[in-house]
């Protein structure tokens, strides 16, 4: 039975939708970024303690990458079932997987326990939480921009994508408190646990938050309608290929940034440059902070020039900014340091702001969660699985300079694929398709 007006009204009322689109990407990126930090700090010593330091390091990496070739496969699983039942329980249901697994984490053994039983328990557990955030980012995304006013779909869309750098900040300042509090050796013996079993207690307040939520006027449309397809995934690659491809290609730099600026720069930062943990992670959450700041403005400026038209901007900066990278990184100076952050995370949040809403915008309602998905987690695959092992490699082998290399080469990729979104949007128009007039 369909609710009452006034009952879908109260339920999907614009602080209730917000919240909940915030607020499961802000657990989803939590659990995700305390496993990122946990990668450079804890797992090298603890589940790969045979190699030395840079192979322990790779091989940590390796799990991390894990999640992201995971993640697609979530997106087509939750998304098929986003499309074909609704976004509220497929949401519920993604939330779930990756707490699940993020409070599994905690409860692991190490390789002093168990050998090598403890690495191949810490893959499985990370496949979980790609699985989870594969259909979680998506979801969240249309629940936010299908229930956006006119005119207001950046704007809406943002919000879910606010949850990366609150949860960022929720992740590292639990490891600065751990650190500040527990002695080195109270940290690897059971403080590095204490933020995956904690965050048992942010899935709930997610869940409590979601299940009052009801669907989407756009699903509850398209029900109506019945436009909805047998199989989505098949669907997307029948008949939206291009848009797949340059969606995933548009999100590239967004990527390769974001995992450069995290995971690389703590594990380079702290190894190699000589920065101890107390010294780096708050100069990188005055970065993330900027990153917070600079998308709703993003989502503003998208509104009003465009998804693309901002993209494109953004991203050219980026390209520039790959230059700077080495000499502010390797300054030798924590004022250096900081101005990389600043800059680099400002960046993020200009190019990470509108990207779900012009991601989204790409697709019908009928095969819009497994498309909005899959693009965004394959540019996770090609842009951020192995940005931290690339870009360790390239600094190790090569020089910090080729890091920038790497990153501006991935800003000039994407340019080429919101070029080429331009060109079908306007190809779509010309045969008649519905497209945002905004993308």
């Amino acid at each position: 039975m369909s609710p009452a007006p006034s009952e879908s009204a109260t339920l999907n009322s614009p602080a209730r939708i917000l919240l909940a689109s915030l607020i499961g990407t802000t657990i989803e990126f939590f659990d995700f970024y305390i496993y990122a930090t946990a990668a450079v700090i804890v797992f090298p010593k603890l589940f790969f303690p045979g190699s030395d330091a840079t192979s322990a390091m790779l091989q940590s990496f390796a799990t991390f990458a894990i999640a992201f070739f995971a993640r697609p496969v979530g997106a087509a699983v939750f998304g098929h079932f986003g499309d074909r039942i609704g976004r509220k329980a497929t949401l519920v249901a993604a939330l779930m997987t990756m707490g699940l697994s993020t409070v599994a984490i905690g409860l692991l053994p190490t390789y002093a326990a168990v050998g090598v039983v403890a690495p191949l328990l810490l893959a499985l557990c990370r496949l979980g939480q790609g699985l989870g955030l594969g259909g979680e980012w998506g979801g969240a995304v249309l629940l936010a921009t299908e229930n956006a006013p006119p005119g207001k779909s950046a704007w809406y869309g943002m919000f879910p994508q606010l949850g990366a750098p609150i949860g960022f900040i929720l992740a590292t300042g639990s490891f600065l408190g751990l650190d500040a509090l527990l002695t080195d050796e109270q940290f690897f013996s059971f403080g590095w646990r204490i933020p995956f079993i904690a965050s048992a207690l942010l899935v709930f307040m997610g869940l409590y938050v979601r299940l009052r939520i009801s669907e989407t006027p756009a699903f509850r449309k398209a029900l109506e309608k019945q436009e909805r397809v047998s199989v989505p995934f098949v669907s997307i690659f029948a008949e939206h290929k291009l848009a797949l491809l340059f969606g995933t290609f548009a999100a590239l730099a967004t990527f390769v940034l974001f995992y450069i600026m995290t995971v690389f720069s703590l594990s380079w930062g702290t190894t190699k440059l000589g920065y101890g943990r107390d010294q780096f992670l708050p100069l990188q959450m005055i970065g993330v902070v900027f990153f917070g700041l600079t998308i709703p403005v993003s989502a503003v400026l998208a509104d009003r020039f465009g998804r693309r038209q901002t993209l494109l901007a953004t991203t050219l900066a980026i390209a520039i900014f790959g230059f700077l990278l080495a000499p502010l990184f390797g300054s030798g100076s924590w004022i250096g340091v900081l101005g990389f952050f600043v800059i680099g995370l400002s960046l993020m949040g200009f190019t990470y702001g509108p990207l779900g809403t012009a991601l989204a915008e790409m697709f019908p309602t009928a095969v819009r969660y497994t498309g909005a998905s899959l693009t965004f987690n394959l540019g996770g695959i090609v842009g951020a699985s192995l940005a931290p092992y690339i870009a360790t490699w390239l600094a190790t082998e090569k020089g910090l300079p080729f890091v920038g290399y790497y990153l501006s080469l991935s800003a000039v990729m994407t340019i080429l694929a919101l070029l080429g979104v331009g060109a079908l949007a306007s190809r779509q128009a010309v045969g008649g398709a519905a497209v945002a007039a905004h993308l």
